[in-house]
């Protein structure tokens, strides 16, 4: 039985994952303690089985069959279904309603691994609601129990994955759309074409599945990674652009044109789409989530809800409130009817079917969608968590005078007291970063206020 110091614990179990560099914080030995410490958690809750899905990093595999093992060891039996998106695991979750668990580190470099957890029906584990109940089993020790407890079954959901999330919208039949997608050599290279290749005229960019990410990072939210896809999706003529994260999670929209749609736009329509099929429904929107969302929602005549960032947060407070449909601006979309997980694949579909809908272009639809100018999530790199509460507590302080309201829900927000601009200051629940963001009506609005909060920042 192998025991861990606190601090080495706490460096990978996050708020609501679990995530750090292979060969350091994360090894077979500590994801097969952590795979026993969920298994012995998931079975006091009464669960008989955990499904266990993993990415293209070259880690993944051994990692997974390690977890695995830790929980057959825990008398679970384990359905395996291999390499996945996050949204297939979430998927299968559903579908087996059984609790899961996800090897990924999304969009961070290739060094990087971890976990991602849920009960059964994907419901969200956080650090409040069972990752604490983890780490603390894995810095007590956590006993292997019999190998031959439980039995671990290959299975392959990915067929069955894409017909239900085809199911779930409804695409007018008419002209096939070209759809140009940058899968950044992560996990969209394989799902993309299950789940968009029968409605699709797909040209495919980057699908070779390589966690070293060769041609890029897949991290769509950073401009520099958008740059191939943009000039990709002119250059085929495409209807539509779709660029995904390294586990297919997060869908990021590149118009005809190839310009960039704000994912807060994206939250916008399909909250519309919602509202118009459901009047009143609830939407839930995290805190960096364009004004321009909870605006549409309150005119719609739906109920808007604001919650922190993350998913754990989001899926919590769907349930809790009945929410139709939630968004972040980090381009994760969850959806009621999707176990209220997010699912990157069936946001892209609901931006289809709208397409589709509208018979113009992508450009056109999305006018009036997004008023507001955005600075993009800009990171500032601060490790010691006490030199980023002082850089906050800087910047509250010079903005005291001017705020017209100010809130630490999940760092700093501010609305300033002279204009519609507002910006949020919050700490990186994965990296050593501390990330802004800025709104404003106007572009200068926006430059002239992310000059000074970064000044603040940066020193």
């Amino acid at each position: 039985m192998r025991t861990r110091s606190r601090a080495a614990v706490d460096e990978v179990v996050k708020a609501y994952d679990i995530r750090g560099i292979v060969g350091e914080g994360i090894d077979e030995d500590f994801v097969a303690d952590a795979g026993a410490a969920f298994g012995r958690l998931m079975a006091a809750e009464g669960a008989t089985g955990v499904v266990v899905g993993h990415d293209m990093r070259d880690s993944s595999p051994g990692l997974a069959r390690a977890f695995a093992a830790g929980v057959a060891g825990r008398g679970l039996d384990v359905d395996f279904i291999g390499l996945a998106s996050t949204d297939e695991l979430y998927y299968a979750s559903g579908a087996l309603d059984r609790p899961g668990a996800m090897f990924t580190a999304s969009h961070n470099p290739a060094a990087y691994n971890g976990i991602k957890l849920c009960r059964a029906g994907a419901r969200p584990i956080g650090r409040d609601t069972g990752l604490a109940d983890i780490a603390d089993m894995l810095v007590a020790g956590v006993p292997a129990g019999d190998a031959a407890g439980g039995q671990v079954v290959r299975r392959d959901l990915l067929e069955d994955y894409a017909g239900h999330l085809r199911s779930l919208v409804d695409i007018p039949a008419g002209r096939t759309p070209v759809v140009a997608v940058d899968a950044g050599n992560g996990m969209a290279g394989l799902t993309a074409p299950a789940v968009l290749g029968p409605i699709a005229d797909l040209r495919p960019l980057y699908f070779e599945l390589d966690g070293t990410f060769p041609n890029h990072e897949a991290n769509p939210l950073e401009p520099a990674n958008l740059v191939d896809l943009r000039e990709f999706t002119v250059a085929q003529g495409a209807d539509i652009g779709l660029a995904f994260d390294g586990d297919a999670d997060r869908c990021f929209v590149i118009d005809e044109r190839g310009e960039p749609v704000s994912p807060s736009a994206i939250c916008a329509l399909i909250a519309d789409r919602h509202l118009r099929a459901e009047p009143g429904a609830t939407i839930i929107h995290n805190l960096i989530t364009s004004a321009a969302v909870p605006e549409l929602i309150a005119d719609r005549g739906g109920r808007a809800v604001r919650t922190r960032v993350g998913h754990s947060y989001i899926k919590a407070e769907m349930a809790r409130t009945g929410a139709v449909f939630g968004g972040e601006h980090s381009a994760h979309y969850y959806f009621r009817e999707f176990h209220n997980a997010d699912s990157g694949m069936l946001a892209a579909l609901h931006v289809l079917a709208a397409l589709a809908e509208s018979g113009g272009t992508l450009s056109e639809l999305m006018d009036g969608y997004d008023p507001y100018e955005q600075s993009g999530e800009i990171n500032s790199r601060l490790a010691d968590s006490r030199e980023q509460a002082a850089r906050r507590a800087a910047v509250a302080e010079a903005f005291a005078d001017r705020a017209a309201a100010m809130d630490e829900l999940d760092g700093l927000t501010v609305h300033l007291a002279d204009s519609r601009a507002w910006f949020n200051v919050r700490a990186s629940n994965t990296e050593p970063l501390l990330r802004l963001n800025v709104e404003a009506p106007t572009r200068a609005e926006v430059d002239e206020l992310t000059a000074e909060v970064l000044g603040i920042i940066r020193g």
